[in-house]
């Protein structure tokens, strides 16, 4: 149990610093997908560097124009609205649905603590996250999507055998990085086929 306790003044930064206490609850915020070779569930903030490691990571092979710099930090900021909102796995359509305006409310408190202009700029860079439309909110949701493809494929299934999810669900979510990044797709597609004979999707 937390015990509320007076912000420390660290003058201009002090804002700073109490969101940066706040976002440790990220922590917290547990997934599906367990960390390779433990029976330990990841946390929404391992995921984060996770995904920004990836995007550094996958630099030479994202398309051209995209900046890998506006990338990485999407992926450190986009799931801490989970902290209010919670982790709701991507093939449960109705619960995602249902989350979003949680979400909603959750950027703006969350990243409302912080001091303008970086509030607006950090509201404004989830926001471009969750609309997908630029280049680079596309190239972070391919990244944002196929981590979890691939910690399955090397977990012999375990969040799909776990919640029973079916290749055709994988797919049908899935089935945009085509369009974005169509070499990825054709090693994605060939793995989810090889999990589906080998039972990990049903």
């Amino acid at each position: 149990m937390s015990v509320a306790t007076s912000p420390l003044n660290f003058g201009a930064m002090t804002e700073v610093f109490q969101f940066l206490m706040e976002i440790d609850k990220l922590k917290s915020v547990q997934r599906r997908t367990k960390v390779l070779g433990t029976e330990r569930q990841e946390n929404s903030a391992e995921h984060s560097w996770h995904f920004a490691v990836a995007a550094m990571s996958l630099a030479p092979f994202a398309p051209e124009g995209v900046d890998i710099n506006k990338v990485i930090r999407i992926a450190l900021i986009h799931d801490i609205v989970e902290i209010d909102a919670g982790d709701v796995i991507v093939y449960d359509l109705a619960a995602r649905a249902a989350v979003h305006d949680q979400e909603v409310i959750a950027a703006k408190r969350l990243f409302g603590l912080l001091p303008a202009p970086l509030s607006t700029q950090f509201l404004d860079l989830w926001n471009e996250y969750e609309a997908g439309e630029t280049p680079e909110a596309r190239f972070a949701l391919v990244i944002d999507r196929v981590m979890p493809m691939v910690m399955n494929l090397n977990n012999q299934g375990q969040s799909w055998v776990e919640n029973n999810i079916r290749l055709e669900q994988v797919l049908a979510r899935n089935s945009f990085i085509a369009e974005i990044h169509p070499e990825l797709w054709l090693h994605i597609r060939s793995h989810l086929d090889n999990a589906h004979q080998q039972g990990w999707l049903k």
